[in-house]
């Protein structure tokens, strides 16, 4: 039995030297026939055998080195298209494949290329020249891959002559990027921008500053190595050395350059961390190398090896320290795992990778799992003979779970995308022709298809339900954010403190500086009401100086006291013109320390106007004593004025008011007088409602004068409306913003001010326009006898009943003039107030009332 095997193995594996390719269907791995040609390229192995003759000959030679890896990539491919060919994606149109195997060589992946433009249906192998191509049928549509940077550079320039669709599954030079050189070239995996830039993330938050590097020496590693150098120089990380490897294991001296490097890790015993852009076969021989010179380190591993089982699968490999990766986002590949499983059923006719690998199965099927990938590798570097025995397919159920093992599910996933975006593309084309026949169209439509439509620009791609990134819905930039081009994978947020931006925005716009202008229709309104305060009080002013003699400006205080007031709400009106406007510093600081202090001003001369009212007319003795004590009217409008010009002196010192730009609405700034302190602005306030409220009590007691003499009536009814206006102010300031902000205040200003002016003057000029004749001397002194006489009589009945029950006695004792004493007693209470009018009744008055009346005449 075991010379039975022998002889089988020496049928099917053929040691001898490696020949070229006869013909051009020679150099094809796997075909499949359809409607609509997919190329592909994959490099099943990882190096071509070079050749001994001199000079060398031009040819293509045979690939050696079996990859279990990229061999299970070109399955991928094969899979998408299977399952595109049993949806409704493509109906009744059939994808095809035709594949070739790189060898990880740029010439024999240009060669595959040259292969995809030849023209379409001709007996002969040929690529037409062509000033315009647009008409031009190559035998394939759009080609997948490659894996390597370096080889999908040399293959897009190649394709760009006939704008041939080139998705790669892999490739991640930053370079490729560019749509000026690489206008054709599409990837399914984020360029290495994004990837050293998390590198490099990673190495300052782990506190390492201090790194080694190892690429290749292609564009590829050359790229990396420039983008990650310009990373590190922006975020404080140093490089104690630059290894660069030949990029490709045909090179002679890639076992000198790695031994180089490896003694240069040992050299720098400080560098514990290094960073490594190489693919699968570069890391393989670095690490089992490592591994004999026990080389412990962090590796930080690039995309290309993270997650490959051919280097998790090295003996001893736990030995080389801590391996810390960045890999592709992965998918379900549920579906691509029961093709693995099933692989044996699967046609092998035109497939020579399937072929080959049946037959390395079968030489390595009694080898450890641990050595699997090594025994094929080793096994596939003489030249194959495609001719599988019938039985050799038995051998694969004995290892299809090793084979999953080397899948990469990132990487099937990225060849998924790359097919099925090709799908999609054609699947828009196809729905106005005719695919099902090879002219329908050329390869470089499908660049302008899509699988979704292009989100215009405003517009960000929010990913389907559908794994696919291809295929994706157009949704609005919400509001404050915008997007400037098309197909943008998110949108870009705006500064919200300065700019803003609608709902579906191409640009951010700048906010509108806004504030109570003087312009606005509400401003005109509150400046007009202000003006026609200030004319009132001017008028006011002219009325009483022109009647400065007369009793109704006399009982006012005299026309100092009424000077003051009115200047005081001339003011109050004039420090409204300080609330409109574009804000400044000054105008800020101005607005309310003039308004606190006049309108304090005018409220402590009210309150000595309702001091001297009740002092004048009060009938009670030890009210009057102390009316008496504390009305000194110049100490009280100073100390009251006072304590406000410090209150708000304190507040100019401490926390000035100030400009303030408020960013919190969405599409305006509004520009206002910060009160720099709320306390301060609460004290103000607070202070100047304490003032009103004393005046309102001693003017309420005072409310029942003389009808001509009632301004302690008008007084109370002023400091009501002064309550009525500030009190609602607090909670509609507080939940008030915006520019019209001011106007509260302005309005609650104007009210009180307006309420306190006409209350204590309009009622006055009335008498002085309209009632003359009670404005005269003698009328105003029957009316002040009339008021005394009546108090007097309502106090000596209130003493008469005092005394009559004590006593029950009531004497009548007549006195000089034969008057009843009642009615002396009344006189003499009427008789002191007037006491400047009858002083030759003042002897008979102080005896019963020793007190001497101050009238406000």
């Amino acid at each position: 039995m075991a010379l039975l095997i022998v002889l089988i193995m020496c049928c099917v594996i053929i040691l001898a030297t490696s020949q070229p390719c006869q013909n051009p269907d020679d150099f094809v791995a796997a075909t499949s026939p359809g409607h609509i040609m997919i190329g592909g390229l994959f490099s099943i192995h990882d190096k071509m055998l070079s050749s001994e003759d001199y000079p060398r000959r031009p040819d293509i030679r045979k690939c050696v080195g079996f990859e279990i890896s990229t061999f299970l990539q070109m399955l991928a491919m094969i899979h998408s298209i299977e399952m595109i060919n049993n949806s409704t994606l493509l109906s009744g149109v059939k994808l095809g494949y035709e594949i070739y195997d790189t060898c990880t060589e740029v010439t024999v992946a240009m060669a595959a290329a040259l292969r995809f433009l030849s023209k379409f249906n001709c007996s002969r192998e040929i690529v037409e020249f062509k000033c315009d191509y647009s008409s031009y049928m190559p035998r394939v549509k759009a080609v997948i891959g490659a894996g390597y940077s370096e080889i999908s550079m040399a293959v897009s320039r190649i394709l760009t002559l006939q704008l041939m669709p080139q998705v790669s599954y892999e490739s991640t030079a930053e370079i490729l990027s560019d749509k000026i050189r690489f206008p054709s070239f599409l990837r399914t995996v984020p360029s290495d921008f994004y990837q050293t830039k998390a590198m490099v993330h990673l190495i300052q938050k782990s506190g390492w500053n201090w790194v080694g590097i190892i690429t290749t020496d292609d564009d590829y590693g050359r790229l990396a190595l420039n983008t990650f150098v310009i990373q590190t120089m922006t975020n404080n990380v140093c490089i104690a050395f630059k290894e660069v490897i030949p990029a490709f294991l045909s090179d002679d001296t890639i076992e000198v350059r790695i031994n180089q490097t490896l003694e240069t890790i040992i050299a720098e015993t400080h560098v514990n961390v290094i960073v490594v852009f190489l693919s699968q076969f570069h890391v393989f021989n670095l690490f089992s190398k490592a591994i004999e010179r026990n080389i412990n380190k962090v590796w930080i591993a690039s995309d290309n090896w993270s997650t490959a089982t051919k280097i998790a699968t090295i003996p001893n490999v736990q030995r080389i320290g801590k391996v810390v990766g960045f890999s592709f986002r992965k998918g379900n590949v549920s579906s691509f795992r029961s093709f693995v499983q099933n692989l044996h059923t699967f046609p092998r006719d035109h497939n020579k990778p399937l072929n080959e690998y049946f037959i390395l199965l079968s030489a390595c099927a009694h080898v450890q799992d641990s050595d699997f990938s090594q025994c094929i590798s080793d096994h596939s570097q003489g030249t194959l003979a495609y001719k599988a025995h019938k039985d050799m397919g038995r051998n694969f159920s004995l290892r299809n779970d090793i084979l999953w093992d080397y899948t990469e599910p990132g990487l099937v996933h990225s060849i998924q995308l790359a097919v099925f975006a090709l799908g999609h593309a054609l699947r828009d084309l196809c729905q106005a022709r005719d695919c099902q026949k090879p002219s329908a169209f050329q390869p470089w439509e499908q660049i302008q298809s899509k699988c979704s439509k292009e989100c215009s620009p405003g517009q960000m791609k929010k990913t389907t339900k559908s794994q696919h990134t291809c295929c994706y819905e157009c949704v609005n930039c919400p509001e404050n954010h915008y997007t400037n081009q098309t197909d943008m994978d998110h949108c870009l947020s705006c500064n919200n403190e300065t700019h803003w931006a609608p709902v579906k925005s191409t640009m951010c716009f700048e906010k509108e500086v806004e504030y109570l202008s003087w312009n606005d229709s509400l401003a005109i309104l509150l400046l007009a009401l202000s003006l026609l305060g200030i004319m009132f009080v001017l008028a006011v002013g002219i009325i009483f100086t022109r009647n400065l003699n007369t009793p109704v400006v006399k009982s006012s205080g005299g026309l100092m006291v009424c000077y003051v007031i009115l200047l005081c709400h001339f003011l109050n009106f004039a420090s409204i013109g300080f609330f409109v406007g574009e804000p400044q510093d000054f105008m800020c600081k101005t607005r309310q320390t003039l308004f606190g202090v006049s309108f304090t001003l005018c409220i402590s001369c009210i309150l000595t106007k309702s001091l001297k009212i009740l002092l004048a007319f009060s009938f009670d003795p030890k009210l009057q004593n102390f009316l008496k004590c504390i009305y000194k009217p110049v100490p009280i409008i100073f100390t009251c004025t006072g304590i406000q010009v410090v209150i708000c002196t304190l507040w100019l010192i401490f926390a000035a008011p100030a400009v303030e730009e408020n960013m919190s609405l969405t599409r305006v700034i509004i520009l206002e007088c910060g009160e720099g302190s709320l306390l301060a602005f609460g004290t103000m306030l607070g202070y100047i409602a304490i003032l009103a409220f004393i005046c309102f009590i001693f003017a309420y007691k005072g409310r029942k004068l003389p009808e001509n003499y009632n301004e302690a009536k008008f007084i109370t009814f002023g400091m009501l409306i002064y309550f009525i206006a500030w009190i609602p102010f607090i909670p509609v300031y507080a939940t008030t913003f915006g520019k019209y902000l001011p106007a509260v205040e302005i309005i609650v200003i104007l009210t009180s001010n307006y309420g306190i002016l006409c209350c204590t003057f309009f009622p006055k000029c009335y008498v002085i326009l309209c009632k003359q004749d009670t404005n005269t001397k003698s009328a105003f002194l029957n009316m002040i006898y009339s008021y005394s006489s009546h108090s007097a009589d309502s106090l000596a009945m209130s003493r008469a009943s005092l005394v009559s029950t004590n006593s029950n006695i009531t004497m009548a004792t007549p006195s000089s003039g034969g008057q009843p004493a009642a009615w002396q007693k009344s006189k003499d209470l009427q008789i002191p107030a007037c006491a400047h009018t009858c002083k030759e009744n003042a002897t008979s008055a102080s005896k019963t009332w020793p007190r001497k009346r101050t009238s406000s005449i």
